[in-house]
């Protein structure tokens, strides 16, 4: 399987639909939550007192199309800081798949496409 080009393939801003481990109530507390996938792999998230920056890369699970990433961030709530991973699908404007705090927390997440700002992802070669 050939490497993607995801140096300038940022996916744009993503709104959380849901999480397994959080209501909605939680994940919008401060500001609706989201994920942003900039160009150059890089990109951010927020949810609840969550927030972080992500490295991801544009990859296949189960022959779909897909995003992996890693983070760092923190809890305001606490003041902690914290790091993890994910995955997701992608299918249509919907991402689907899990959020992992190291050595934490693990949820099921859901997002849909923020249509102002998302672009759908190029075919891989």
């Amino acid at each position: 399987m050939g490497k993607a080009n995801t140096k300038d393939s940022g996916l744009g801003r993503w709104s959380i639909d849901s999480m397994s481990m959080w209501d909605k109530d939680y994940i919008d507390v401060e500001t609706p939550g989201y994920f942003d996938f900039g160009g150059n792999n890089l990109g951010s998230f927020k949810f609840g007192y969550v927030q972080g920056d992500l490295d991801y890369r544009l990859t296949q699970r189960d022959g779909k199309p897909a995003v992996e990433f890693s983070f760092e961030g923190g809890d305001a709530a606490d003041c902690s800081p914290c790091s993890g991973r994910g995955w997701l699908t992608i299918a249509d404007d919907k991402l689907t798949g899990m959020f992992f705090f190291h050595c934490g927390d693990e949820s099921e997440i859901e997002l849909s496409r923020d249509l102002k700002t998302a672009k759908k992802p190029r075919k891989r070669k």
